[in-house]
């Protein structure tokens, strides 16, 4: 299962999104980052919107099916990360991938609806209010174990495994909102040649 979770999360979605619709490569336009804030900006809603629905599900899956087979919570947790590692180290585009938050989320959905509308509702509310797109993204991230305790105790451990990689992931963007230098979440579809 964790091989599996690894070789679904390398399928990048962006990318080939990118390509059906005839966008730019998106590791080389925006931010350079193959994720769905980087196609928002490069090709519009609608390409994002599908960039997001199957980066959460190549998590969603091997942790669904991982559930299904009766695993325990640490070996749901390996498995939901090494589908994050495959979205950040993709063996199918030169191991150059996104920053693992929207596979991981979906790999958290599965225990239930109630974690599911909590996290994606955080997140909304940390972009409008922030603006910023990883800082919303950190920011749930650190929430999701404290709704995971709330709404289902016995899975904390796999999502604090989550949160913690997003957040190692993220370092680099905690480095630039220090110095003022982070883009903020933006739809021009000629954007600077930032690095988010």
């Amino acid at each position: 299962m964790i091989l599996a979770a690894y070789t679904a999360g390398s399928i990048s979605s962006a990318i080939l999104v990118c390509k059906i619709r005839r966008l730019p490569d998106p590791r080389t336009q925006g931010s350079g980052n193959p994720g769905a804030t980087n196609v928002l900006r490069i090709g519009g809603v609608s390409s994002a919107a599908l960039v997001l629905f199957f980066d959460m599900l190549k998590g969603a899956l091997p942790s669904y099916i991982g559930y299904k087979m009766g695993l325990d919570a640490a070996s749901l947790g390996f498995i939901a990360v090494s589908a994050c590692l495959g979205h950040i180290f993709p063996m199918f585009f030169g191991f150059k991938g996104g920053k693992g938050v929207a596979t991981a989320f979906g790999a958290m959905a599965p225990i239930g609806d109630d974690l599911s509308v909590t996290l994606m509702i955080s997140w909304v509310i940390l972009v409008i209010v922030t603006r910023y797109s990883s800082v919303a993204a950190m920011a749930t991230a650190v929430l999701a174990p404290v709704y995971t305790w709330y709404f289902d105790e016995r899975f904390v451990l796999p999502v604090a495994m989550l949160s913690t990689l997003i957040l190692i992931r993220h370092k680099d963007n905690i480095e630039r909102l220090r110095v003022g230098e982070e883009s903020k979440v933006s739809r021009k579809k000629k954007p600077p040649l930032t690095n988010e």
